[in-house]
């Protein structure tokens, strides 16, 4: 059985961002502020230091209800029991991650492009992560921004839910579920931040007044 994903407030965890906090803490905090997913990317540490990471982020996520996703490692993903395994287009194909993470791991894979999105299997990902709606500089050398039309464009091939990625705030919550996506995807909008909780908290709010 899969652990149900809600896609609404997606957090990516910087290490960096988050140093003044740690990411223990950023997580708590940002979760009490109504962070719904939470997924570690470190592209810096290794399987052993990510396993350790995931481990303490596990333990303070438990009975939370919100999902741990891993980002491209795949034996970190599996050996922690993450709840999910995020891959980009340079990783691996999804199908060979679906094959080593098994059924009831969540999958999830960037897409930059419409041809991208609608080339996604369901039965095999779950999740896109489309982007980048603008210029970001938390991931150097990504794709040209594609704007709010370019998100439309891609949520509207794609099979799966697609949750917005790129440099988004509170404001862009309009905009971003008016494009059709699940939610929006963040990391300086929280790790960046002094107080993480309020940080996570006006986004949540944001969304929540969007779609009521």
């Amino acid at each position: 059985m899969r652990v149900p994903l809600d896609l609404s407030l997606y957090l990516v965890l910087d290490p960096d961002l988050c140093a003044v906090h740690g990411l223990v803490e950023t997580t708590r905090a940002a979760v009490a502020g109504g962070v719904t997913a939470v997924q570690l990317r470190d592209k810096k540490a290794d399987t052993a230091h990510l396993v350790e990471t995931g481990r303490a982020l596990k333990a303070a996520l438990a009975g939370a209800g919100v999902c741990l996703i891993v980002n491209d490692d795949v034996q970190a993903a599996i050996a922690l029991e993450a709840d999910g395994l995020h891959i980009g287009q340079d990783d691996m194909t999804a199908l060979a991650a679906r094959r080593m993470i098994g059924p009831d791991m969540v999958l999830g894979l960037s897409v930059e492009t419409p041809q991208l999105a609608a080339a996604i299997d369901p039965s095999i990902v779950d999740y896109a992560g489309a982007g980048p709606v603008f210029a970001t500089a938390t991931k150097p050398g990504h794709k040209e921004p594609v704007g709010f039309p370019g998100l439309a464009e891609m949520v509207a091939v794609a099979p799966v839910p697609a949750v917005a990625i790129g440099g988004l705030k509170a404001n862009h919550a309009r905009p971003v579920f008016a494009a059709g996506a699940a939610g929006l995807c963040v990391v300086s909008a929280i790790c960046g931040q002094p107080d993480p909780e309020a940080a996570a908290r006006l986004l949540a709010d944001a969304i929540r007044k969007v779609r009521s």
